[in-house]
């Protein structure tokens, strides 16, 4: 398969940092609501809030997840870097598969469930456990997620374990 040019490489890896820019500051964005916006008043308030978590999560984070995914598949596939032929490129497409899921088994369900129960319930979903355990669970998903992603952008500057991963 041919290759990109240098300059095919650089499009490529500015497309790529816009959709990590993405990713990441949705991920940031939304803990940051989650964590820090105060107590909800009414249940229309917080019917609102759960909505805008998923507004957040439908138009940022996914399509930056996504964007990664499709130009870490072209940077991997039409450069010089391959998918495997270094560890911290290898650490990075596992990291990057495993979040996605992690976002689509794990946090995605959380946050959507949310509007359901604080439309049905007000604010006396506050008292849900099923809704409680859901936030909990969006607040550890969504740290262990910025940090996941915090550890892939410091490999792809550092590139420690240069070494290539030797072949089979």
């Amino acid at each position: 398969m041919k290759k990109f040019g240098k300059t095919g490489q650089k499009v490529l890896k500015a497309v790529h940092l816009l959709m990590a820019g993405l990713w990441i500051g949705g991920a940031v964005g939304l803990n940051l609501m989650i964590i820090l916006l105060g107590p909800a008043t009414s249940g229309e308030e917080l019917f609102g809030y759960n909505m805008s978590v998923i507004l957040v999560d439908d138009l940022v984070i996914i399509p930056g997840a996504m964007g990664c995914l499709v130009t870490g598949l072209l940077i991997s596939g039409l450069t010089p870097w391959g998918f495997f032929k270094h560890r911290w490129v290898a650490i990075k497409w596992l990291l990057t598969v495993f979040c996605i899921i992690f976002g689509i088994v794990v946090l995605g369900p959380t946050v959507n469930d949310q509007p359901q129960y604080s439309q049905e319930y007000g604010l006396q979903a506050l008292n849900n456990p099923e809704y409680m355990a859901n936030y909990f669970y969006s607040i550890l998903g969504g740290i262990f997620q910025m940090l996941a992603l915090s550890f892939m952008v410091i490999i792809s500057v550092f590139k420690p374990w240069r070494k290539s991963v030797p072949a089979a």
